[in-house]
């Protein structure tokens, strides 16, 4: 079935919405008529409860708008929607790099649209706002944190997050906790540190500063051979992390260390790179951490969504964090304090030796960059990357992306080298979304997408939301993997749909390309 739009949506006038501010305490509960954050609630399960949408109703799920984003400038990597929008008092907020814009979320007309000047940042992407009281947060591809009205997109503020000259990017979706925005940059080719700041929502002053690698004297220097090593080493915080309101920790996947491919200059498990880290959301310092690829050499980062859930695990009720690492491995910590649960491959890995008693793969000194080339699975691009992962609690079942990838990784410079010390020829298998138990770490279904490149959302209707490589979106069953409904748009979706009730009413909206798709049950249903 393919997607007929009403030119008549696209003409309409733009229409002005007013809305109550977003509070802490929304963010913090948020109703099912909201989408308010990059992951829909601290947690980043990416599940919703509703389920007004079914297993058993979804073939009757059809088009109710399309947005469009044109004449917006960007170019390459950046001119696809690649953020999660965030909707909140019935308008959808989304992103492209220099762009934001504010839609209608019942009719897809355009509220606002505000432009960012011309600027020389990298325009990879960029993955979506925050939202605190009337007010909008975005990092820019030249690394500021613009604060605008929600209202009318007029902008507030902007305050340097990182210097653009020294190649940082600056792509994520902030984090709001209660008077915090959290923000975070990226970035490969120079060997900066990586870090997480704390702003101040009203006027964007620093509240805190955390560096990936750790100062002189603190948990984790001793894992670096010295000072410069450390201050070069990378680290970078590119996506959303998670939150526990209870504990007051914030939780985020850091990045590879640097130089990149070459480990012979950064002797030791450089922390906290490739690391789970928890920092205390008050004060930025550190409560634990966790590395799943010491001294990695093959560009993994950590970056992947640390998911946090409740459940049982060898007969204990527990505090859960579950990751599916780039490096192709299944990772479930107690997020209380760290301590390792379960460490499971998804894909065929062949880089290890096994498994140590901290749950850590240990590297294969045979798998290391060479002159030559060394075939490694994953690739660089990883047996996961930063598309968005789903849990559904009432399975058990955590939904990633995987692919079975190949590199053959190259070591082009030796000693002290910088930036990336090296190459890679890889070779990419079509994605399949894989269901595992996170009791077990095995896989309960597998479904193959042609590709790889979606994010992925789960509802209470049994239903996993996603999209393959011929420009389908997709409606499976969460417990089998079997497609219930599809449907053909313009372009392949990158990041995950989100979904809300208004007027009583599910909508299901994904960004595909430059537009954005929304969709609901035909009359009748």
């Amino acid at each position: 079935m393919r997607v007929w739009i009403p030119t008549l949506v696209l003409l309409l006038a733009p229409v002005v919405l007013c809305g109550q501010e977003l509070t802490p305490d929304a963010i913090l509960k948020p109703g099912t008529d909201s989408w308010p954050t990059y992951n829909g609630d601290y947690s980043g399960q990416r599940h919703s409860s509703l389920d007004q949408i079914n297993a058993s109703n979804v073939a009757s799920l059809s088009s109710a708008w399309m947005y469009r984003a044109s004449n917006f400038g960007a170019a390459g990597f950046g001119s696809v929607i690649k953020s999660t929008p965030i909707e909140v008092n019935g308008v959808l907020y989304f992103t492209m790099p220099d762009n934001v814009w504010a839609v209608d979320a019942r009719n897809g007309r355009e509220v606002w649209h505000y432009k960012y000047p011309p600027n020389e940042g990298g325009h990879i992407g960029q993955r979506g706002v925050a939202m605190l009281g009337d007010s909008i947060y975005t990092e820019t591809p030249d690394c500021y944190l613009v604060s605008l009205n929600a209202k009318d997109g007029k902008e507030r503020w902007r305050k340097q997050i990182a210097d653009a000259k020294l190649e940082y990017f600056c792509t994520m979706s902030p984090l709001v906790v209660g008077n915090h925005i959290i923000t975070g940059v990226g970035g490969d080719s120079l060997d900066n540190p990586g870090y997480l700041e704390s702003r101040d929502p009203e006027t964007g002053e620093v509240q805190w500063h955390w560096n990936t690698e750790p100062n002189a004297g603190e948990p984790g220097s001793e894992s670096w051979p010295d000072a410069e090593a450390r201050s070069h080493g990378g680290g970078m915080t590119w996506m959303t992390g998670t939150y526990d309101p209870d504990l007051r920790l914030i939780y985020w996947g850091i990045g590879n260390p640097n130089p990149v491919h070459a480990g012979a200059g950064r002797k030791g498990e450089n922390l906290w790179t490739c690391s789970i880290v928890a920092l205390n959301v008050d004060t930025g310092k550190l409560a634990w951490g966790y590395q799943v690829s010491p001294h990695d050499t093959h560009d993994w980062d950590a970056t992947q969504t640390p998911i946090l859930f409740d459940g049982e695990f060898n007969g204990k009720r527990r505090t859960l964090l579950a990751q599916a690492s780039r490096n192709g491995f299944f990772f479930v910590l107690d997020r209380s304090n760290g301590e390792h649960l379960l460490t499971a491959p998804f894909i065929n890995s062949n880089w290890t030796l096994g498994i140590n008693a901290k749950g850590q793969p240990i590297p294969n000194p045979k798998k290391e960059p060479t002159r030559d080339g060394t075939l490694v699975s994953p690739s660089s691009n990883g047996a996961s990357n930063w598309f968005a992962p789903s849990f559904n609690p009432a399975v058990g079942l955590f939904y990633v992306v995987a692919s079975q990838s190949y590199s053959i990784f190259y070591l082009t410079a030796e000693g002290k080298a910088e930036g990336f010390a090296g190459r890679d020829d890889f070779l990419n298998y079509p994605g399949t979304i894989k269901a595992i138990d996170y009791k077990t770490g095995q896989s309960r279904w597998t479904h193959d997408l042609g590709g790889m490149g979606t994010g992925l959302l789960t509802t209470a209707g049994n239903l996993l939301f996603a999209g393959d490589n011929s420009g389908h979106i997709l409606a499976i069953d969460s417990t089998t993997g079997k497609t219930l409904w599809h449907t053909t748009v313009v372009a392949n979706q990158a990041n995950g749909a989100i979904t809300y009730e208004l007027d009583g009413k599910q909508y299901v909206v994904v960004g595909a390309g430059d537009s954005l798709f929304a969709f609901v049950l035909s009359t009748g249903h």
